[in-house]
């Protein structure tokens, strides 16, 4: 399997990305010194507590002087109290602070998602955008709830319990610090395999996602082609590959915690078996003893969090690269940075020598030129990958020209706001994007102008109205996910009715009545007439009776425009448009024929 970049690990620290990273916390600097302070007031409070058990034993136990233990008992009860709440304060803060700075990622990514022109989608996998918002930015939550800033904490425990360790006896602090040679041995074992491990199990939830993401998509063409045996055997195979790599992590896991447990008992014995002696030579009081046996203890726990730590800052640096680099994306196709001024748009559109290729020099689009002026009703046709859908996906911007230019009203439309350009067009597609949601709010996308009146009074002019109204709550019915629930000739006229309900000046038919039936299609039809009615409209068709009433024909083969004219015109030219109908035409009569 080829490494994807989903599953490969950087470093576990990047100066540059943690500098990326720290200007989003930068807004919560309070909360994170709030934090920062907890830490060390928690770390000091666990570094007491030994040495005031220290003190009651050599001080008080051993003197005998027992009321006088009152007041260090309740010390200590307070040094725990401490304890319990800079704990729940370093918690806290770093969650709240976490779920913070995951808003603010999301919403920066999720903003730039949408100003990204669709070039880029055509590169990028839907299923490896939907990693960057969540698993990735979940990766950087745990960075900064678990890992950056708690490592500070770990590091000053450590270094406090070592100077306080060599403060009470330096010989026996020598003694404890002797296994420190296996505690580096065994970490590295740990972190060099657990990252491995990680790599591999982190890739096959990759590959777990987008195999999910494919198969259930198409599991209608899964079932009809009875293919359900087949792509159970390849899951199975991916998940157990999956299940035996988080086994191998588990592996390690099960003996690193054991062996750092195992090391530091060993500390403590070397501590008893040394200390134990001096003990009894009067050169070690049995308070410092204790005091030693439990910063001991204490000494193992931050190394081993911060070999686990670790892997969340590695994890952390991989999904911050990846992150940056959609953020850092450039927007190739956005508004001018001052935009041409113009009164109200009427839809005067003219190509102008246009050149197109979405890939490098693979022209699709070659030197066409045409216009259309407002009120016009023009259509376009050709074989497939002739060029047709191409031209309104550069009316639109959605990409932009290699050569020549396209103006509306004389402007190039570089030149315009995005928005005051797209705000001419109504799009209706072959293929219709439904969202979750009502009726209603399928036909208005949130356009607060749009009210029930008007959206009813769309509907009602397209011929939807009464499917609508059959519905158990009509405007307000619920909408499936991509309107399952929908035929396709339903999907299509709320497609219809969404267009009408915007009011554009430019309406644009991409195939819009090739997937209904004929029934359906007669009323479609009907509808067109009162949709087109004053506006200007560029209409994409394969079935050329839907366009013969158009006042211009547009003819495209191989990115070339060939021919244009009304219908009448281009049949007597006899050309491509010509042989385009009569072959169509004989289609359709061999399909009567076998009707009949």
């Amino acid at each position: 399997m080829a490494v994807q970049d989903d599953e490969i690990l950087g470093k576990a620290y990047d100066a540059q990305l943690m500098r990326r990273l720290i200007g989003y916390l930068r807004p919560y600097w309070r909360s994170v010194a709030v934090a920062f302070v907890a830490i060390i007031a928690g770390s000091s409070a666990s570094l007491a507590q030994p040495y005031l058990i220290k003190v009651a034993i050599d001080r008080y136990i051993a003197a005998g002087r027992l009321q006088e233990l009152n007041t260090l008992a309740l010390l200590f009860l307070v040094v725990l109290v401490v304890g319990f709440a800079s704990e729940y304060t370093q918690t806290w803060t770093l969650q709240l602070t976490g779920q913070r700075v995951m808003f603010d990622l999301r919403t920066a990514i999720y903003a730039h998602l949408q100003r990204l022109d669709l070039r880029y989608y055509d590169r990028n996998p839907v299923g490896r955008l939907m990693t960057r918002v969540t698993s990735d930015v979940d990766a950087l939550n745990d960075l900064f709830t678990a890992g950056v800033i708690t490592i500070f904490g770990d590091i000053f425990t450590l270094v406090g319990i070592m100077v306080v360790m060599v403060w009470m006896n330096w010989q026996l602090a020598l003694v404890a610090f002797a296994v420190l040679p296996l505690i580096v041995l065994v970490t590295q074992w740990f972190r060099r395999n657990v990252r491995q491990s990680y790599r591999v199990v982190r890739g096959l939830i990759a590959r777990i996602n987008a195999f999910l993401q494919e198969n259930i998509t198409g599991m209608a063409t899964v079932q009809l082609f009875r293919r359900e045996a087949l792509n159970f055997e390849r899951f199975d195979d991916i998940d157990a590959q999956h299940r035996d790599a988080n086994l191998q992590s588990v592996f390690y896991y099960a003996v690193f915690y054991p062996a750092v447990e195992a090391i530091s008992s060993l500390a403590s014995a070397l501590i008893i078996w040394y200390g134990g002696g001096r003990v009894l030579q009067n050169a070690l009081t049995l308070g410092a003893l204790v005091a030693f046996l439990q910063y001991s203890q204490r000494f193992f726990r931050p190394i081993s969090d911060m070999s686990d730590k670790f892997n969340v800052m590695q994890a952390a640096m991989a999904s911050s690269e990846r992150i940056f680099k959609l953020l850092d994306e450039p927007v190739e196709v956005q508004s001018p940075a001052t935009p041409a001024r113009h009164a109200a748009l009427t839809g005067h559109i003219v190509f102008d020598r246009v050149w197109f290729a979405y890939n490098d020099d693979e022209y699709v689009l070659q030197d066409v030129s045409f216009e259309v002026r407002p009120g016009q009703r023009v259509g376009i046709v050709g074989a497939t990958g002739s060029g047709k859908t191409t031209l309104i996906n550069l009316l639109l911007r959605f990409y932009d020209v290699k050569r020549g230019r396209i103006t509306v009203d004389g402007i190039d439309i570089r030149g315009l706001n995005l928005a005051d350009l797209r705000a001419l067009f109504s799009l209706v597609l072959q293929d219709v994007h439904l969202f979750s949601g009502t009726i209603a709010d399928n036909i208005r996308l949130g356009d607060a102008a749009i009210d029930d009146a008007r959206v009813k009074m769309a509907a009602e002019a397209v011929h939807a109205a009464p499917f609508i109204e059959r519905l158990p709550d009509g405007y307000a019915s619920a909408v499936a996910e991509r309107g399952s629930t929908l035929s396709v000739g339903q999907k299509q006229l709320l497609s219809f009715a969404r267009a009408l309900a915007f009011d554009p000046r430019v309406l644009i038919l991409d195939e819009a009545t090739s997937s209904v039936d004929t029934e359906t299609e007669l009323i479609i039809r009907d509808a067109l007439q009162a949709l087109m009615k004053g506006r200007t409209t560029i209409a994409i068709a394969h079935r050329l009776s839907t366009i013969q009433d158009m006042d211009q024909i547009l003819v495209l083969h191989r990115g070339r425009l060939r021919e244009r004219g009304t219908h009448q015109e281009l049949l007597a030219q006899r050309g491509i448009y010509f042989k385009l109908f009569e072959l169509q035409y004989k289609k359709d009569s061999e399909k009567v024929e076998v009707k009949s």
